[in-house]
């Protein structure tokens, strides 16, 4: 295998498990999420839409419906997981890991995607 698409399809699953991770506890912990966006100064009205919003683009993503939507889709992928990650660091709770490692994925298979499906 092309160590490419290795790389496309690896940081792929990895921000995938990592948003369903998010999504399920958007949607299960609602309000433990809802105490973590207040301490990060978020307003807790978003966790719903970002739990949709993330579901929707890694159907963009998976499902290949329009090249138009899955660039949005990597786009609120990238900025979601940015903002995660200086949340994460601002607050010094040590817990910037999974925004790191999914930032890193977006970048890596929104770049190696395009090379292996022109």
């Amino acid at each position: 295998m092309d160590i490419k698409k290795l790389l496309y399809w690896l940081c792929t699953g990895v921000l995938t498990a990592i948003m369903l991770f998010s999504i399920y506890n958007y949607f299960f912990h609602h309000e433990a999420v809802a105490v973590f966006f207040e301490s990060y100064q978020y307003p807790t009205y978003l966790v719903y839409p970002l739990a949709i919003a993330k579901l929707l683009g890694l159907i963009a993503i998976w499902f290949n419906f329009s090249s138009f939507l899955k660039e949005w889709a990597y786009a609120g992928f990238f900025f979601n997981t940015l903002l995660a990650l200086v949340a994460h660091l601002q607050a010094q709770d040590g817990g910037y890991h999974f925004a790191m490692v999914a930032l890193v994925c977006v970048i890596i298979s929104y770049f190696t995607g395009k090379q292996i499906r022109p």
